[in-house]
């Protein structure tokens, strides 16, 4: 049989489906893209905004257009919360929760369509199992994704993770070792530790994800690695520490903030304030000056006022961070957060959409600001893609810059080091220096630009 699997949210997402892309090869059937004829479609969703529920249905539709008589399977977060909505859906045959992700092959046995969907959504009471998994962003298999952790313990006012994903669950701390080895073995030349909550990595056996970052960095691995998201309370002085001196870990953070009022912070239910957050990037700069930093926001928040937001705008114009994510607050049913929103009618969409337009202008100035910075150093690129029109390769560098520059199309993508030149903003045109098996973590010296 040939199925074909969708993707939609987190890097995590993507690591799974490819879990589950092996479960199915597996048992003998053949994984062709998206947007061919096909037997099966399994979409893998995620429910962190509206959008995200629009955009499952949308791509439910673009599934059937292309083979009207597939099998439609859905799962992920959306799936475990709103699997009745789903199954509602013309021509989806069955709803698998997060329990049931990964036993799709044993719950469906022949891949037809059926005349009236299923739905294998369990509670999430229970205790749920951590399930391992891995993904590559591209062909090349340059970068991996590898997942420690799962779930989430925190309570957040807006969020429904909790609700899709269960309480955390982490990978045996004795295990990691060997799936560091067998990517560096595999020939990856970076890893990205990912997880829902990465920080909160809680080994059965105590480890925390401190003790993690400490033995990848004894390893020595031939490969750089790097942290994804973490959430401010749970980046500790002493991962920072680690960082900064490395040859192995990437001086780059991604640290979600969502409001720079500590007002909003509180009844967002955050676990830190405005002020711990500015601290805490100031330390990141005192240890690693030219470190990229992104930082995620939400605007629109149901008790966000204007003075809230003029607030949060002033913190992010005089924090040292590279680039911003900006998120428009989406009412998401069965949180304290929707219910605010009720009582007083929350932000009205323009003014969401003003406030996010002001958010992204300030981050583009940012990230300008970080990258024109970065403009006559030498950084390690891992080459990932090449664009046959322009002959240019792009990459990241080790402290997150988008760096491009003239290559064959015969170039090995190993490490190697380049000049950052100059920058439109987006991209900073590189040239090739020389290979480079390890990037040199003490060569970081960039000053921060307040913009």
């Amino acid at each position: 049989m040939n199925v074909t699997f969708y993707t939609l949210g987190c890097k995590l997402n993507y690591a799974e489906t490819s879990q589950l892309q092996s479960l199915f090869e597996r048992d003998g059937h053949t994984v062709v893209p998206f947007g061919q004829p096909t037997d099966a479609v399994i979409i893998n969703t995620c429910t962190v905004t509206e959008n995200a529920d629009k955009e499952c249905r949308q791509i439910i539709r673009r599934a059937l257009r292309v083979s009207p008589s597939a099998f439609v399977g859905v799962t992920g977060c959306y799936a475990q919360l709103q699997p009745e909505e789903i199954a509602s859906i013309e021509g989806v045959d069955a709803v698998f929760g997060a329990k049931e992700k990964f036993q799709i092959t044993n719950l469906i046995r022949n891949f037809r369509k059926l005349d009236t969907p299923h739905c294998f959504v369990g509670d999430l009471d229970g205790s749920l199992e951590f399930v391992e998994a891995q993904s590559s962003e591209t062909d090349s298999r340059t970068r991996a994704f590898l997942k420690l952790q799962d779930g989430c313990n925190y309570k957040c006012s807006f969020c429904t993770i909790p609700l899709a994903r269960g309480k955390s669950r982490a990978m045996d701390f004795h295990l990691i070792p060997q799936k560091i080895r067998a990517l560096e073995a595999s020939g990856y030349h970076e890893v990205v530790l990912s997880g829902i909550n990465l920080g909160d990595y809680e080994a059965a056996t105590g480890e925390t994800f401190t003790d993690v970052v400490r033995q990848i960095e004894e390893m020595q691995p031939r490969l750089r690695v790097r942290i994804s998201s973490i959430e401010p309370n749970l980046l500790t002085r002493e991962i920072i520490e680690i960082v900064a001196q490395s040859s192995v870990f990437c001086p780059s953070f991604h640290i979600p903030l969502q409001s720079g009022s500590s007002d909003v912070l509180r009844q967002m239910r955050r676990r830190y304030k405005a002020e711990y957050y500015r601290d805490l990037i100031a330390t990141v700069r005192d240890f690693m000056p030219s470190a990229g930093i992104g930082a995620d926001v939400i605007v629109g928040f149901p008790t966000e006022t204007d003075a809230h937001f003029e607030e949060t705008f002033e913190f992010l114009h005089q924090l040292p961070v590279s680039y911003l994510h900006v998120f428009s607050y989406s009412e998401r049913e069965n949180t304290p957060a929707a219910e605010f929103s009720a009582l007083n009618g929350g932000v009205s969409m323009q003014k969401r959409a003003e406030r996010s337009k002001r958010l992204r202008t300030l981050s583009a100035k940012k990230k300008f600001a970080f990258y024109q910075s970065e403009c006559g150093t030498e950084r390690t690129v891992i080459p990932e893609q090449r664009s046959a029109e322009t002959g240019l390769w792009t990459g990241w560098t080790e402290n997150y810059v988008r760096a491009e520059f003239a290559g064959a199309a015969s170039l090995v993508q190993a490490p190697m080091r380049v000049r950052l030149k100059e920058t439109d903003g987006e991209t900073v045109v590189s040239e090739m220096l020389h290979g480079a098996s390890r990037f040199d973590a003490s060569a970081i010296s960039y000053i921060p630009i307040m913009v």
